[in-house]
């Protein structure tokens, strides 16, 4: 079955006037520099089902250890988890972690952008490769493997280094 454009990939929260809540969201669209609520909600759905599959595993106590594994092993490889966490750090993540592994975001932490809005643009704009293949999704959740591959496409009239948009190196 194709995905229509009536598959969501989030969930609204459950009751749309909470003072506290909106003023959370609002706080971590600024930081992360997402779009809107719905990229938040998607994240915050992709941590809700991490926890679950988490809680099912633990649940299992041994009976699906390789499932486990594999499970782990993909959450270090996005570097959600680090190398020592075991399935039970899983219930303790918080959305932050999820966020902090969106392209967006590496590319404004690696300082190839001012602000986080920035690196958006310059992802969807396609001036940001990743592996040497341009990328237009600001919400890809990028591996630690590859991390260190991401940077400017050399066709890009940002890769020249005094190009008045890029970032001012940080000394």
């Amino acid at each position: 079955m194709a995905l229509g454009s009536n598959t969501k990939f989030y969930e609204t929260p459950n009751h749309p006037f909470q003072g506290e809540r909106i003023a959370d969201e609002a706080n971590l669209l600024g930081r992360y520099g997402l779009k809107n609520k719905e990229e938040l909600w998607r994240a915050q759905s992709e941590l809700r089902g991490y926890r679950r599959e988490a809680r099912k595993l633990l649940g299992s106590a041994g009976e699906h250890e390789t499932e486990s594994a594999e499970f782990l092993a993909r959450l270090k490889r996005y570097g959600i988890l680090n190398e020592q966490d075991q399935l039970d750090d899983v219930l303790s993540l918080d959305v932050t972690d999820v966020l902090e592994r969106r392209l967006q975001t590496v590319v404004y932490r690696k300082g190839y952008a001012n602000t986080p809005e920035q690196a958006r643009q310059f992802i969807v704009h396609g001036h940001i490769v990743l592996d040497d293949a341009r990328v237009t999704r600001p919400g890809m959740t990028v591996e630690t493997t590859v991390e260190d591959s991401v940077g400017f496409d050399e066709h890009s009239s940002l890769s020249d280094e005094l190009h008045p948009e890029r970032a001012e190196a940080q000394e």
